[in-house]
């Protein structure tokens, strides 16, 4: 006969061993019923809305089903700027936008912004998920905003009804439309343009009627907002990379518990990798598509260069904005990637 006291030792080690092996079914019951409302500007079949569904789906898994999230693309809810100010105010529980748009909130973020710092996705990948990616995320909890990680919208490019942008001097005179950002502002004026700030629901119809010319934006977004039915050039000029922040109300997050964020949080990570392969795989893809029905051409490396440097003053004077400090700790480790270190 076992003696009591063995017996109540391996009772004990037993119930440890269950607890830590059982860890997610323990925290499965802690979890509530509670349907999440995620909203953003793009199409439902873009890779951001593809990452979206991924959100959904794994929050769904992950919580036994208890945990919902329900998608609104299309802007259906907003603009980018009311879905921000939703998810703020608690009647929005998540919304993911470009960097340009969260500049509203700290200017810090349109250190993404400036033009023609990244060379690959990788590179933009690293900052986003290094240091200086990580605390402009946690300090967008003073805004009232829990930054989930930073999602890829990819470089952008010019479209137009009136001519290829083969040289620099080809930007000038055209009427683009813009994110609300004055770096944005200011790019597109340096390089002779007419910029003009416009909601991205609005851009489509704003080119069907030719009340502007073009506008800029990564292919994949070119291809699910169908702009090649109303754009006859598509340039490649990788101007700008854009991220695009995916962030949850700090009302809604506070309002779960530990399991219920461990959940979200996990979910979000994983959302973040499959959404980044999603618009890598859709680049190539995007480009065949659109050279069916659109003329592409490719803007040669001295041309580029030449971008860069009419746009010179802008970057200086947006690295002054930003701060010298994080500019400095971003082309710093872009540095150390750039040497193999």
């Amino acid at each position: 006969m076992q003696h009591p006291s063995l017996s109540r030792r391996r009772l004990v080690a037993g119930a440890a061993g269950a607890a830590l092996l059982g860890a997610p079914a323990l925290h499965a019951q802690e979890i509530r019923e509670r349907t999440l409302r995620f909203a953003f500007s793009l199409a439902k079949d873009h890779p951001l809305g593809l990452g979206a569904q991924r959100f959904a789906d794994a929050v769904a898994q992950r919580s036994g089903g208890k945990l919902r999230v329900n998608l609104f693309p299309g802007a259906v809810l907003g603009s980018d700027m009311q879905n921000l100010s939703a998810v703020r105010g608690g009647t929005l529980d998540f919304t993911s936008m470009a960097t340009g748009i969260v500049a509203s909130l700290d200017k810090r973020f349109m250190v993404f912004d400036l033009p023609f710092l990244f060379n690959t996705p990788q590179e933009a990948y690293a900052i986003a998920d290094g240091p200086a990616g990580t605390q402009l995320q946690a300090d967008l909890a003073q805004h009232g905003i829990v930054g989930l990680g930073i999602w890829d919208l990819g470089f952008r490019h010019m479209t137009n009804s009136k001519r290829p942008i083969v040289r620099a001097e080809d930007v000038a005179g055209l009427k683009i439309r813009v994110i609300g950002s004055p770096i944005f502002l200011d790019l597109f004026n340096a390089l002779g343009a007419n910029p003009v700030p416009m909601t991205f629901g609005e851009v489509y119809g704003a080119l069907e009627s030719r009340a502007i010319d073009g506008q800029d934006n990564p292919l994949g977004v070119i291809e699910s907002a169908k702009f090649a039915e109303v754009q006859k050039y598509l340039s490649l000029t990788r101007h700008v990379y854009t991220g695009m922040p995916f962030m949850m109300g700090r009302k809604t997050w506070d309002a779960l518990n530990e399991a219920e964020r461990k959940v979200v949080r996990e979910a979000a990570d994983d959302a973040r990798q499959f959404e980044r392969q999603a618009v890598q795989r859709k680049e190539g893809e995007s480009i065949e598509a659109l050279k069916k029905s659109m003329q592409v051409n490719e803007v040669s490396a001295a041309e580029i260069k030449r971008l860069r440097e009419k746009v010179q003053a802008v970057t200086d004077k947006f690295s002054r904005e930003v701060g010298e400090a994080l500019v400095q700790q971003v082309n710093a480790d872009l540095a150390r990637l750039r040497g193999g270190q």
